[in-house]
């Protein structure tokens, strides 16, 4: 059902019999999207994925639908926003856009009122027919966003603000909760269509098992997709299991690079992969976020809509979470590690002596495109102080435009997204309208800058092992080995000279890099501790903070995909558990992965993405 069409009426009846009449219409499933884009990064902490007016300094094309009114009459008019800009200044409104009725819009302009998630009042309007097309007008360009209006012609009404009761509000209003739909029969429910996830859902199906395959959002590939622009880091094919890495050959992209152009990283090439699998039924736009348990396993997950609200139920024998945040094995109780361990936990020698929150941050990467004439931006007022000190005279933001390191990854994964726009928009401000060289990007323009931010970490599942940086500077090999990591230790961190001109708000990073030779993975790392039917593959597998700088790059984590993929069917044809198959099965698994799950006779795809080599790894 859409929420557009269903309408459940809130009635309360007076002393005279009058019926109030309460609409709610969610931005997100406007039919006409028009420049708007949907976010769903955010939905677990603020309640829903919502539209934005990502513009990059210029206007984007109305989103618009039509609302069906059960009688015509005055409303007074809600809607559910925030000034996000406000965080860092007082001064205009970063993301400001206008409500139109039937094309005329409300005196109010909405996404200048409050800091954080809100509804802001937008006054009392006219009816006069029961159908009606509303539309949101950007005027800004600047990542103005609308979760939600509300329209209603009760004089006592007042919209929920607490996130929680919201939420039961919505899917009260829509009936979510009373009827969600079965997504069908499995045997491997794979949450996260990163690399990881892509990897495992086609290895697993290539090997007799019916999966399916959970993305929130509209394309896979995750941190390597055209909405992030990651490279492939890690190299493929080597010992124990050199066929392993051939099915990330076959679905990756043959150019290489971070910030390039969209065409560069070939989403269609893993959407066809998948699409042509029969054993695979993919939900692209579909975000896990709640979790039944019992005694230790994973009965259901159920996954929301991003755009209808719907609400899936999927049911198997196995899970894999590759979502990167450890997202369901969260909601199944797993036990898990954030932040930085202690030396004392592990001995690790690069760990800090005292256990802290530090988590590597999220990139927002972007780039410009030199034109024929002038290109003009707005010379904005809500940015961050800059001068010649602090500005950055070039034309791409790479890996290195880097925020959010010691603050929480979830929680406060909104903010850490929008100050890395912040900034970018900040330095190409001083560029284009204040710098003594603005002559010379005179006709530079933004081409992109990225609104998914690309996480490296959050949350780590914990397995029956956890990889240790000892393990692989001393190479100590483990009989359950699997995937090989061959990527440096590469730990970031706020950069200094960043840091001194932006105390306690760096927004880039630096690279520490260890050498070591390529390690294979124990399987112990890529299964639960505690969740008997969970597995994982990506950045949330069992790993110390140090550790975790090797096995994050996509190479690597779509080659535990693959192997979590191939146990997938092990377990299904032994009546297992990923732990069965570690004690009683790992022969059976050894012998998939020397034969891989990807096509061999493929071209090797070469460049700097394909090997590691931004060091040299050298055996000990």
């Amino acid at each position: 059902m859409k929420k557009l069409t269903f309408l459940f009426l809130l009635t309360l009846t007076s002393a005279f019999a009058q019926k109030h009449s309460t609409v709610l219409i969610e931005a997100e499933s406007f039919k006409n999207k028009g420049g708007w884009v949907i976010d769903q990064q955010f939905m677990d902490v603020m309640g829903s994925s919502f539209l934005m007016a990502h513009g990059m300094g210029k206007t984007v094309e109305n989103a618009s639908t039509t609302v069906s009114f059960p009688s015509t009459g005055k409303y007074k008019v809600y809607v559910r926003t925030r000034n996000w800009s406000s965080q860092w200044s007082k001064v205009e409104a970063a993301g400001q856009f206008q409500l139109l009725i039937d094309g005329k819009p409300l005196k109010k302009t909405f996404g200048k009122d409050h800091e954080n998630w809100a509804w802001t009042e937008g006054g009392e309007i006219k009816i006069t027919k029961k159908e009606v097309n509303i539309a949101l007008k950007d005027l800004t360009g600047f990542n103005g966003r609308c979760d939600a209006i509300i329209f209603s012609n009760d004089p006592n009404f007042k919209p929920i603000e607490e996130v929680q009761a919201l939420s039961d509000f919505r899917n009260d209003y829509f009936g979510f909760d009373r009827n969600p739909k079965n997504a069908g029969n499995f045997d491997f429910v794979v949450v996260g269509g990163g690399m990881a996830g892509t990897c495992a859902a086609i290895a697993a199906a290539r090997n007799g098992v019916k999966v399916a395959l959970v993305q929130n959002r509209p394309v896979l590939g995750g941190n390597n997709s055209s909405e992030v622009r990651v490279h492939l880091g890690g190299r493929i094919n080597l010992e124990p299991y050199p066929n392993l890495g051939n099915l990330v050959n076959e679905i990756g992209p043959e150019e290489g690079g971070n910030a390039q152009p969209k065409s560069y990283y070939e989403d269609d090439k893993k959407l066809n992969a998948v699409m042509n699998e029969p054993n695979i039924t993919l939900f692209l736009n579909h975000h896990a976020n709640q979790v039944e348990t019992k005694d230790g396993k994973i009965e259901k997950v159920f996954a929301t809509n991003i755009e209808t609200g719907e609400k899936v139920i999927f049911q198997a024998p196995l899970f894999a979470d590759c979502t990167g945040d450890g997202t369901i094995g969260i909601l199944a109780g797993a036990e898990f590690m954030i932040g930085r361990e202690s030396r004392s936990v592990y001995n690790e020698p690069t760990a800090p002596e005292v256990a802290d929150n530090l988590t590597m941050g999220a990139s927002v990467q972007w780039f410009s495109e030199k034109k024929d004439a002038p290109v003009a931006f707005p010379d904005i007022k809500w940015g961050l102080p800059w001068n010649a000190e602090k500005s950055e005279e070039i034309t791409k933001g790479d890996w290195e435009w880097e925020t959010g390191m010691g603050l929480d990854m979830k929680l406060d994964f909104e903010q850490i997204r929008d100050y890395g726009m912040l900034a970018v928009y900040s330095n190409w401000n001083y560029l284009k309208n204040h710098s003594d060289n603005k002559a010379k990007f005179a006709n530079e323009g933004l081409k992109w800058v990225a609104y998914i931010a690309g996480k490296r970490e959050s949350v780590r599942l914990k397995g029956d092992y956890v990889l240790i940086e000892q393990d692989m500077t001393e190479r100590r090999v483990y009989p359950d080995g699997t995937a090989p990591t061959s990527w440096t230790i590469d730990l970031h961190y706020p950069d200094p000279e960043n840091s001194k001109l932006f105390p306690g708000a760096a927004f880039k990073s630096i690279a520490k890099h260890i050498k070591i030779y390529p390690y294979p993975i124990p399987f112990r790392c890529l299964y639960s501790k505690n969740i008997s039917n969970l597995m994982m593959a990506g950045r949330d597998i069992s790993v110390s903070h140090v550790a975790l700088g090797t096995v994050r790059v996509m190479r690597t984590t779509g080659m535990m995909g693959e192997v979590v993929g191939m146990a997938a069917s092990v377990c299904k044809k032994e009546n297992t558990n990923p732990r069965g198959l570690y004690q009683k099965h790992f022969s059976k698994l050894e012998a998939l992965m020397i034969k891989g799950a990807g096509n061999p006779n493929l071209p090797y795809i070469q460049g700097y993405n394909n090997g590691g080599t931004l060091m040299e790894i050298k055996k000990k």
